[in-house]
């Protein structure tokens, strides 16, 4: 997987690096990427590969629902690569299954994609109009995508991991989003990743139960 540079993307990226909204601090960051192999790509990817072969081995799913009825399309599996692969890019420190992370992906269109982010960053939306005379921050997002990937043609899928094995919360974390854009025939992929955290939480003003415990000894020791 090779970084891509887009001047349109990195200028929403500028805008979106740390959005302060007072209490709320919002992020948001798109990386695009060739789904060439590089590197130890190719290594992963027959290791995945593998993964998914033993686990279709093994199983007895029937179920349309299940991972096994999707993987047993090599051009699923191909794809599941690529989003895992793009995955560790993000989140190098991370060892992500294949198997276990179709679970969380799930396909989108671009209409669910633009209600979430409509609804979710409406704030950041409005701070965008006000900077860049009334063109709207969604428009904007589209035109940078469709540049990169042909929104026409991508996939587009949602990743959405228990919270306890989501590697991109942050403390503070109020909500969290990851999108994959992916053309099948350019081979290229784009990662959206926006979260929205807590400036209380993150500047510590908001105290654990040990701290009420800690200040309820210092009560008890004194005279009242």
């Amino acid at each position: 997987m090779k970084f891509l540079e887009y001047t349109p993307l990195e200028r929403m990226n500028e805008f979106l690096s740390h959005l302060n909204l007072g209490e709320r601090t919002i992020k948001g960051y798109l990386e695009p990427y060739s789904c060439k192999h590089t590197g130890t790509d190719k290594k992963l990817s027959l290791s995945l590969e593998n993964e998914m072969l033993d686990y279709l081995g093994k199983s007895s799913d029937t179920d349309s629902s299940s991972p096994a009825e999707f993987l047993l399309s090599r051009s699923s599996r191909k794809t599941l690569i690529y989003l895992v692969l793009t995955l560790y890019r993000l989140y190098p420190d991370y060892d992500f299954s294949a198997v276990n992370a179709h679970q969380f992906f799930t396909e989108e269109s671009w209409d669910s994609f633009k209600q979430i982010f409509d609804s979710y960053m409406f704030e950041a939306s409005k701070a965008w109009i006000e900077e860049n005379e009334g063109i709207s921050l969604v428009e904007t997002l589209y035109k940078a995508l469709d540049e990169v990937v042909k929104l026409s043609e991508c996939e587009i899928y949602s990743y959405d991991p228990d919270s306890d094995a989501d590697p991109s919360l942050e403390k503070g974390a109020i909500w969290s989003f990851n999108f994959f854009f992916y053309n099948r025939k350019l081979k290229r992929v784009v990662s959206f990743r926006f979260c929205c955290f807590s400036n209380l939480v993150a500047e510590g003003f908001l105290l654990d139960d040990s701290s009420y415990e800690e200040d309820g000894e210092i009560f008890d020791d004194m005279d009242m």
